[in-house]
């Protein structure tokens, strides 16, 4: 992965929920069926950077292939112990095993059981220094004929990136069909934005019982949703989850970066 790009900030509210669905192109999205995400038979794999990433790209996706009884694989690759610097309430070794437990939580209200849940426990933040030992550990997972989800390689987090860029790698070598998820490109980017390549994008619909669950598993992770002890807000604040909970989630197939 190169250098993120510095016109792909995450800071202050970014770009309202409200803007987005004021802008016609995303309704016109192509839809696609769950079947064509994942055909039947295949195992599903979803990587999340971090605990929370899972719900926010993936929990639509999760809740409906537990529905259907799909085998899934979800791979943790942080436990997401860099989340609240400075913080004396969360102290990394303490909020590693919150977040653990909060994502165990989450997964639980999709209906994807414990043990399909698998956790690297990489260094948060960093994961553009391990970029070797991701992908040893990667290969040592997945399985050629997998259908595996990232978040996206231009996402804007450096370890969204990294996640993106050597799952892609990994993805190749071993014959995995591999679909990358926007989280963070909602923030900074604009609607019609030319760094997306919206023409690529697919929108899964999320009925409104499977919405729920994602609602539910997104509440899990109360470490996220609350304020800081530092004074810092919360990482995930209405404005945000605004964007995280429509009726539809988003994939693009590997290649669409531009």
């Amino acid at each position: 992965m190169g250098a993120v790009a510095f016109d792909r900030h995450i800071s202050g509210e970014g770009t309202l929920e409200t803007e987005w669905q004021a802008w016609p192109g995303l309704g016109q999205m192509t839809l696609v069926e769950l079947n064509e995400l994942v055909p039947p038979g295949c195992r599903a794999v979803v990587l999340a950077p971090h605990p929370d990433d899972e719900v926010i790209g993936f929990g639509g996706l999760l809740a409906l292939l537990a529905a259907r009884h799909n085998d899934i694989l979800v791979i943790a690759l942080t436990d997401g112990e860099a989340s609240h610097p400075g913080s004396r309430q969360w102290p990394t070794t303490k909020l590693a095993e919150a977040r653990i437990g909060e994502s165990m939580a989450g997964l639980y209200d999709l209906g994807v059981p414990p043990r399909s849940h698998h956790r690297l426990s990489l260094p948060d933040g960093k994961l553009a220094g391990c970029k070797e030992l991701l992908a040893q550990r990667l290969s040592q997972l997945l399985r050629p004929g997998d259908v595996v989800f990232s978040t996206w390689q231009l996402d804007g987090h450096p370890d969204h990136e990294t996640a993106g860029e050597v799952t892609s790698h990994v993805c190749e070598k071993l014959g995995c069909r591999h679909w990358q998820a926007p989280v963070w490109m909602w923030h900074w980017a604009r609607p019609g934005d030319a760094r997306v390549p919206w023409s690529a994008m697919h929108r899964l619909a999320l009925p409104q019982n499977t919405l729920r669950q994602k609602t539910m598993a997104l509440a899990a992770h109360q470490t996220q949703l609350a304020s800081q002890d530092t004074g810092a807000p919360a990482v995930l604040p209405g404005f945000a989850l605004a964007r995280m909970l429509r009726h539809f989630e988003y994939f693009m197939p590997v290649g669409a970066t531009t």
